[in-house]
């Protein structure tokens, strides 16, 4: 089978296991990594056959071929490099809180994108990926008046990345709670857990929903999610319920656990492969849609 290229921006940890993620992909074919200085990530990759680069994005327009780029910077860098991923005539998948464009979790809303008109699609944040899913399912079942989040996640799995994007991740999750998980309303916390050993993510989800939660709909919620963790675990298979569902009253709480697949990174960083995972998702779908045209 044909693949389409790709090439990922930023080497550092969610690059490196990207990296490895795409290796086993059968509709993607990494042909670059790029940087803007030598780093391990680099070395990973060129050990692996794979073509590397000091000059950031800009060495994105020294290969036509490449239809598919893993921004994996930041926030404050994707800004900066989308218009160079757009002049390259590439889409952009990115990893960051930057949410330049519409936000995707693969369980809830995949088909529901325009692949023909988006060229930067946006990861939510690895909070996202683990909770929005579950207040979505909540939603399909009774209308969500307010959902909220806690994202508990190792301290050591938690990179500069991440620790200079926290305001960022509290907002841009707080808003997929509304746009794709269909809450009226939205908050997102992020905990960094120093515990040694270091913990696997945790997500814990409330709930407030409108109407009577009588027996009828607490089954049929609770369905509903064992669906949703079904759908998620396809690209996830670490991803599952700790705590099934509790009612009271309006209220539905439950928690979330993802174990990594230690691909690259320790199988408690669960946080990063659950986002790697969906990018990895999104991206197939896209380039299985540009093998098909």
């Amino acid at each position: 089978m044909d693949k389409i290229n790709v090439a990922i921006v930023g080497p550092g940890n969610i690059g490196s296991d990207l990296m490895y993620k795409i290796k086993r992909s059968r509709y993607l074919n990494l042909v670059l990594m790029t940087g803007i200085v030598e780093s391990e990530g680099l070395k990973r990759a060129a050990a692996l056959g794979i073509k590397t680069s000091t000059k950031g994005v800009e060495a994105i327009l020294e290969d036509d071929s490449i239809r598919i780029v893993f921004e994996a910077t930041s926030a404050p860098a994707h800004i900066q490099n989308a218009p160079v991923i757009r002049q390259a005539g590439c889409i952009s998948i990115d990893l960051t809180p930057a949410a330049l464009g519409p936000y995707v979790i693969p369980a809830v809303n995949m088909d529901q994108i325009d692949w023909s008109q988006e060229d930067d699609l946006n990861m939510v944040t690895c909070g996202g990926q683990a909770t929005v899913p579950i207040i979505a399912a909540i939603q399909r079942v009774m209308p969500v008046s307010y959902g909220e989040i806690v994202a508990s996640i190792a301290s050591k799995a938690a990179g500069p990345g991440t620790r200079a994007n926290i305001d960022e991740f509290t907002e841009t999750t707080s808003k997929a709670i509304v746009k794709v998980g269909g809450a009226k309303s939205g908050k997102a916390i992020i905990v960094l857990n120093p515990a040694d050993p270091p913990v696997m993510m945790q997500n814990t989800i409330f709930a407030e929903v409108e109407g009577v939660c009588d027996a009828e709909k607490q089954e049929e919620i609770r369905a509903s999610i064992q669906d949703m963790v079904a759908s998620i675990q396809q690209y996830v298979p670490g991803y599952r319920l700790k705590v099934p569902p509790i009612f009271e009253d309006n209220r539905v709480t439950t928690i979330i656990q993802v174990e990594g697949a230690g691909d690259f990174l320790p199988t408690y960083a669960g946080n990063l492969d659950i986002i790697n995972s969906a990018a990895i998702a999104t991206a197939e779908r896209v380039a299985e849609k540009m093998l098909n045209r």
